[in-house]
């Protein structure tokens, strides 16, 4: 049964971990100025470990909890309630139970919630790619990929390492081939990072088979992470077809 803590109780626990230096410093580093990918976002000053273990402490949430966490403007506040809709999702039975978080993670992606690139990463593979891995379809995550949001096409994108995670290429390709023309930084990262993970964990070969088909039409961020871990040889040719 669901805890009743309030969100403003883990808000908190997190206001009392808060450090002005650290919070100046998580603003630039993650691009908040104007015109840059997280403009406007509010930063308290905590960090990752310190907010892991708050989540511990707050397991067994209500959703309408997570729901207000994740409608702060406080930044740490939303990769809090990820952490625990994470836990949540983990613990809750398969089914309908699960499916109930996954709903509520893409309403929150959808309306802008989970938006800037540590949020995606801590959240689209672990909660959303494993509810599709064990409902054997890629589709949704092909269908994030074809937005023009830069949020929702990484979260595409980085849900399909679940699949690598279980030994499966087809979403990988299905979901990079679609954003394979945006030279966005964060979407050349996240192509890069999931086409080399591809290589290490399911098959070298179909990454080199289709680095070979589809290098000339990549970025070169995408390419040059994707490259990484093969042979010097190798690297260099398939960096030359661009």
């Amino acid at each position: 049964m669901a805890a009743a803590f309030r969100a403003s109780e883990i808000v908190a626990a997190v206001a009392e971990l808060a450090d002005p230096a650290r919070a100046a410093s998580s603003a630039r580093f993650f691009k908040t100025g104007p015109g840059e990918y997280g403009e406007g976002d509010v930063f308290v000053g905590v960090a990752v470990p310190p907010l892991r273990k708050v989540a511990k402490r707050f397991r067994g949430v209500q959703p309408s909890a997570i729901r207000e966490l994740l409608d702060s403007r406080i930044h740490e506040h939303r990769l809090l309630a990820l952490f625990l809709l994470r836990a949540e999702f983990e613990r809750a039975s398969a089914g309908t139970e699960q499916s109930a978080w996954v709903e509520l993670y893409l309403t929150a992606l959808h309306d802008g919630r989970v938006d800037n690139w540590d949020l995606i990463d801590s959240s689209a593979d672990p909660i959303l790619g494993e509810w599709l891995v064990s409902c054997a379809d890629h589709e949704p995550l092909v269908e994030l990929a074809e937005h023009d949001d830069l949020w929702c096409r990484r979260a595409g994108i980085v849900g399909t390492f679940a699949f690598l995670k279980h030994g499966s290429s087809d979403a990988t390709i299905a979901v990079v081939s679609v954003a394979l023309d945006d030279r966005r930084d964060l979407i050349q990262k996240a192509t890069g990072w999931m086409l080399r993970e591809l290589g290490k964990r399911v098959d070298r070969t179909v990454l080199t088979d289709y680095l070979g088909a589809h290098a000339a039409q990549m970025g070169s961020t995408a390419l040059r992470y994707a490259t990484e871990h093969l042979d010097p040889g190798d690297r260099a040719y398939l960096r030359s077809l661009r």
